[in-house]
């Protein structure tokens, strides 16, 4: 007998060239073969009538040919066969293409089963290239994502080998699937290939959803567990209350509650290593203070590092007047400051006279040193490289990290994609923010459009229009190009006003330039790309204008808005689209009709799928086989609190009962390591 662990080679079946096409298809043992999911199905059980089935969707009819199969050829490599079914209620005529060994094996007058869709025209219903079976099979067959060199049944003929010679085991301990009323392994594994009905298929279904989830959140509890070392600082006194006193207005209770949890994993005597999740403009930038304060008045420093030149200079000018009076002095470190400001910035770091540190990747060189840095802040962490935000924790030894993202994650998902950090989330706005009002149109009113973006610049303010695509040769139908676009308004529609151009090809040293004229308000009206999602606060920005919107996720919407009602201004956010079709028109309801960033993430998830909406190698995320971490929370909630339950009895899975969960927990710490 072969076990789960065999390499694929000893398959029978299996030679040393087939094992290389299903290498290739991330099959390199018998257990990934058994684990190599069916796509979808093909369902002969379920029998419809040709008259009253539904137009359009695979059904299964069982139907007598009427007559004789005609040949005919059309032209070179192309001959069809033609022939009509009756099933009692209708006549279908039936076409099939280039299969003259299955049409030979019909015969008139006999019944069979035709798996396809169902059309109807002026001349009545037809069915093309239907799968033909004969009457004495009603199963369901499984069919898998094929290649060139491997066809759904060639790797359906290996999954029927593998079942026959290879011993399966638990992953999932006994008690487990007891107490989440799941199948065993081998019941499951024979009708996730081979359902014997659609009941034990959705069984089947349920219990490789529960063990994937239960595995990854077993995998990244035990990853978070590594991480709690003993922290160099341990915040001994809380300086908050002397911190909120010195500001000139008052901090939000999501505020509040979020510094009260980062402190208490401080002064615990363990690292930090905490996420900072909040919407656009609820205040992350005021924690962050407030941490550093406590850092600086108990003798630490702190380093916060930003994407861009300018968001590290916001980062600056924020601190700075936090700290005003205070005698906790900061310095900046950025790739554009001249060398004598470079050196004076490291003297004050490395003697201490600094608290505070703010940079972008000029934190990074090593010539970078600190007298006793703690505390380490990373701003939208997903622009940083690993090894980049590994450089910068490398600065101190046993810090306490900081992660802030203005992207929000549905809540039901931070324990898997933020799974080795602690979540604090900030769900209020501070008093005093101007709101944004959202409009959908489309093309027709661009020219209105335009006249109200001018009336915003007339009154002194200034606007942004977003484009989907840089440059021309991206271009797809009906969408211009950012380059295309500014060229058409500042020669045509605002060539009275100061335009200019903003995208993510422009050398970093553009982009910074034209990114401080639009801040000093040299620039009027911005054409750019998604560039400006994240690090301009311009609180003279009061109008935005998205072109193609139905091109950009709910997010990513969400999160361009954002620039704009940032001050006390009133603001405005026109998402154009002429798209009719699909869910476009529930998007941009969706978007239009609420500012909450977490709402806008789950409908966000619901409507592009996990796959888009989370990017996983963004997040660290290892690519699921079978579940969907939007379809099957309920699943991902049972889940992790059965690995919580778990590991409070065995937190290191010595256990012989989890011997097999052991090695699954090792195989996807090698998936989430590969992200």
């Amino acid at each position: 007998m072969l076990n789960t662990y065999t390499d694929i080679r000893y398959l029978k079946g299996v030679g040393a060239r087939r094992a290389e096409y299903l290498n290739a298809m991330g099959i390199d043992n018998v257990g990934a073969l058994l684990r190599f999911f069916p796509r979808g199905y093909e369902d002969f059980g379920k029998i419809s009538g040709i008259m009253n089935c539904t137009l359009g969707e695979t059904v299964c009819i069982k139907a007598k040919i009427e007559g004789e199969v005609t040949e005919h050829y059309i032209r070179k490599n192309m001959t069809v066969f033609k022939f009509s079914i009756y099933d009692g209620t209708a006549f279908c005529r039936v076409t099939i293409f280039n299969n003259k060994y299955l049409a030979a094996k019909l015969a008139g007058g006999r019944e069979y089963l035709f798996l396809g869709k169902i059309e109807l025209d002026r001349f009545g219903y037809s069915m093309s290239s239907p799968q033909i079976r004969e009457t004495n099979f009603e199963g369901i067959i499984p069919v898998y994502r094929a290649t060139a060199n491997m066809t759904s049944a060639a790797v359906e003929k290996l999954v029927r080998a593998a079942l026959i010679s290879t011993e399966t085991e638990e992953i999932l301990p006994e008690s487990i699937r007891r107490g989440n009323n799941l199948t065993n392994i081998r019941e499951a594994i024979e009708n996730i290939h081979f359902p014997k009905s659609r009941e034990a298929l959705e069984r089947a279904k349920r219990y490789f959803v529960f063990e994937e989830l239960f595995v990854l959140s077993v995998s990244l509890m035990l990853l978070k567990g590594k991480r709690k070392v003993a922290a160099k600082a341990v915040i001994k006194r809380d300086y908050t209350e002397k911190f909120y006193s010195s500001l000139k207005f008052e901090p939000t209770e999501a505020q509040r509650r979020a510094v009260r949890e980062c402190l208490r994993d401080m002064a615990s005597g363990r690292v930090m290593n905490r996420l900072i999740e909040g919407d656009v403009g609820s205040g992350k930038t005021l924690v962050a203070a407030a941490l550093m304060y406590n850092m600086a008045r108990c003798g630490w420093q702190s380093v916060i590092m930003a994407p861009t030149e300018i968001l590290a200079e916001q980062h600056f000018r924020s601190l700075s007047e936090f700290f005003a009076g205070s005698g906790i002095e900061c310095v900046m470190l950025t790739g554009s400051m001249k060398k004598s400001e470079k050196t004076a910035a490291k003297q004050k770091l490395l003697s201490g006279q600094a608290a505070v540190a703010v940079g972008t990747h000029a934190l990074l060189t090593s010539d970078v040193e600190f007298k006793n840095a703690a505390l380490v802040i990373t701003d939208e962490q997903h622009r940083f490289g690993v090894d980049q935000r590994a450089a910068l924790a490398l600065k101190g030894q046993n810090t306490h990290t900081l992660v802030m993202s203005a992207t929000p994650i549905p809540r039901t998902l931070g324990l898997i994609i933020y799974g080795d950090l602690d979540i604090s989330i900030l769900d209020e706005y501070p008093k005093g923010r101007a709101k944004t009002a959202s409009y959908v149109v489309s093309g027709e009113l661009r020219e209105r459009a335009y006249g109200f973006i001018k009336k915003h610049i007339d009154g002194g303010r200034q606007g942004y229009i977003v484009c989907p695509m840089v440059e021309e040769s991206e271009q797809t139908a009906g969408i211009k190009s950012a380059e295309q676009y500014f060229e058409d308004v500042k020669n045509g529609a605002f060539r009275d006003y100061r335009v200019g151009l903003l995208h993510g090809k422009m050398k970093p040293s553009e982009k910074e330039a034209v990114m401080r004229s639009f801040k000093a308000g040299e620039i009027q009206l911005l054409v750019c790309t998604t560039v400006i999602e994240v690090g301009i606060d311009v609180p003279n920005a009061t109008v935005m204008l998205i072109e193609n919107a139905e091109r950009f996720g709910l997010s990513t919407l969400h999160q361009l808005r954002g620039r704009i009602g940032r001050g006390k201004y009133e603001s405005s956010c026109i998402f154009m689209t002429d798209v009719r079709g699909g869910n476009t028109a529930e998007r941009m309801a969706a978007v239009k009709n609420t500012s909450d960033g977490f709402k806008i993430a789950e409908a966000d998830l619901k409507l592009r799928g996990p796959g888009d909406f989370l990017g996983s190698r963004q997040h660290g995320l290892p690519d699921l086989k079978i579940a969907d971490l939007y379809a099957d929370n309920d699943i991902l909630k049972l889940a992790s609190m059965a690995a919580a339950n778990l590991l409070e009895h065995d937190p290191k899975l010595n256990l012989p009962d989890n011997a097999n969960l052991r090695k699954a927990v090792i195989d996807m710490y090698k998936r989430l390591n590969e992200n």
